[in-house]
């Protein structure tokens, strides 16, 4: 089976079924499938075919995961961009992939257009929903003399889907390949445990360029439920949605639930009597945070643990799982899950060998979700996926039920005279002051002790606390070395698309001129 088939069938069987809206504009499984049908001709027509790249740049829209099922029924790749890169980094990753045809959206017509020249290998560039510039296309032009049939072609489970690149907060983004049967099988993986009903209306507010959001939004349309799309994130207007929208699923990152608790006003008062699940993932959560939204929300919580090599996901903390932390294992709101079916998952130690449950090591992985591929990079490839486990870098451990926690990333780990501290543990203490309303936690070098722990704050809105009152706090909570030493008070964290603090820009200023970023 691939992608594409399930569009088909609903169109089939649903037709007139709503695939994704909004605002006040609609596109049924019929509209969609013929719309995926016509793209697929015209990207042959541009010379776009079997295993050859296009790049997509733009913010969510009613059409983004067309896309997808288009490039499916030719076997060609679609390379979905991060409008957040500057153009220098768009260009780097638009030309690492050979794309040879680019669709931009809107505002970011002009951009492309400013970069055209560093990219060579694009033959084609189609202009939507903005005016085309000379050279361009407009998509209604380059897709709408297409017939609606499909194209005849011959496409494998084993052929490349997508490409979708890391984000890149060390070194240069590497492009994950992903092929049919990684995604097709993170599917059904996530069926198992969340099934997607047909009456489903998803809001899609996480980027579809990122992992996470485009598997939602593919896996939604294979059970024929509704993509409710947001361009942008707004805390309002998701607490708006969530309440007034019929809204049934969602996914969110966990810095988007924090920000609906901590920026709308109302967000206790509102009911929300269609929400079913929310999925949350893509970085930690703090289970203070966690609780306040299961408490506002009062719906099904789901959490799920991977990243872009992964498909999406490598674990799910199930909602089950959620309902027993709460009932009368209170640590498992600081876990990850249990492996996905036919997901492996092994904690290791430096050389490779597996440590004892509870004890902390790598998170290895191996299942069907893996990426095939580092696009163009077979030493990285190989390293990543040595003795055919995916190595994360992530630090975690396994208690006896087989329940994964993360630690941190390993190369966020703090060594303060020859302690070794995970950041999080701390980060999750100090979220329970109830004047905080973010938090990061890094190593700063320190003459004595090679590093000591610093606590980054972000203040809730009309809230006030003192340096002396956040490290007092953490007394009796944290061993004296996990402790913060200092603490900073900022407006906001750096964060990637996916959520992610980006502790390499927290360090710079603090680690500035010295030759090793570690003692």
């Amino acid at each position: 089976m691939l992608l594409h088939d399930f569009l088909d069938y609903q169109a089939r069987e649903h037709p007139d079924r709503t695939f994704s809206e909004q605002g006040e504009r609609r596109l049924s499984y019929r509209e969609a499938a013929a719309l995926s049908n016509r793209l697929a001709r015209a990207l042959l027509r541009a010379g776009v075919g079997h295993g050859d790249r296009f790049a997509y740049l733009a913010k969510n829209n009613l059409e983004y995961a067309v896309f997808f099922f288009a490039a499916s029924r030719i076997g060609a790749v679609p390379v979905p961009l991060n409008y957040r890169l500057a153009p220098a980094e768009l260009a780097y990753v638009v030309s690492d992939a050979g794309a040879e045809l680019v669709v931009a959206r809107g505002e970011y017509v002009q951009t492309i257009e400013g970069i055209r020249k560093d990219l060579p290998q694009a033959r084609t560039f189609v202009a939507q929903d903005a005016p085309a510039p000379p050279g361009w296309v407009g998509l209604e032009e380059f897709a709408g003399v297409e017939q609606a049939a499909p194209p005849e072609a011959r496409v494998s489970p084993d052929d490349d889907l997508y490409q979708m690149y890391t984000s890149g907060t060390t070194g240069r983004p590497k492009g994950a390949v992903l092929t049919q049967r990684a995604v097709l099988s993170q599917f059904m993986q996530q069926f198992v445990s969340v099934e997607v009903q047909h009456r489903d209306r998803v809001l899609v507010v996480a980027p579809l360029y990122h992992a996470a959001a485009a598997v939602t939004a593919l896996g939604t349309s294979l059970g024929g439920g509704t993509l409710v799309i947001h361009e942008d994130f707004s805390p309002g207007e998701v607490v708006r949605a969530l309440s007034e929208d019929a809204i049934s699923r969602t996914t969110l990152v966990p810095a988007m639930i924090q920000a609906c608790l901590a920026f709308v006003p109302d967000v206790a008062d509102r009911s929300y009597d269609d929400l079913r699940l929310i999925v949350y993932g893509a970085s930690p959560i703090a289970a203070e945070t966690l609780r306040r939204a299961m408490e506002v929300f009062r719906c099904d919580f789901a959490q799920g643990y991977g990243m872009t090599e992964t498909t999406a996901q490598l674990t799910l903390l199930t909602p089950e799982d959620h309902r027993r932390a709460l009932r009368e294992r209170p640590e498992l709101l600081l876990s990850a899950g249990r492996p996905l079916p036919a997901t492996e998952i092994r904690i290791v130690d430096a050389e490779g060998r597996e440590v004892p449950r509870g004890g902390i090591g790598e998170v290895v992985a191996r299942g069907p979700q893996l990426m095939r591929a580092y696009w163009n990079l077979p030493e990285a490839t190989e390293e990543a996926l040595r003795g055919g486990w995916l190595h994360t870098g992530d630090a975690g451990r396994m208690d006896a039920e087989g329940y994964i926690t993360l630690e941190d990333r390993i190369k966020d780990m703090i060594v303060s005279g020859g302690e070794n501290i995970y950041p999080r543990e701390v980060e999750n203490v100090l979220f329970e002051h109830p004047a905080v309303a973010d938090v990061a936690v890094i190593g700063v070098p320190d003459e004595r002790w090679g590093e000591t722990v610093k606590a980054i704050v972000v203040l809730r809105p009309g809230a006030q606390a003192t340096e002396e009152e956040i490290v007092e706090f953490s007394r009796g909570r944290l061993a004296g070395y996990k402790r913060p030493r200092s603490v900073d008070f900022v407006e906001s964290l750096p964060r990637n698309p996916s959520g992610k603090v980006l502790k390499k820009v927290l360090r710079e200023k603090y680690w500035a001129g010295r030759e090793r970023r570690v003692s």
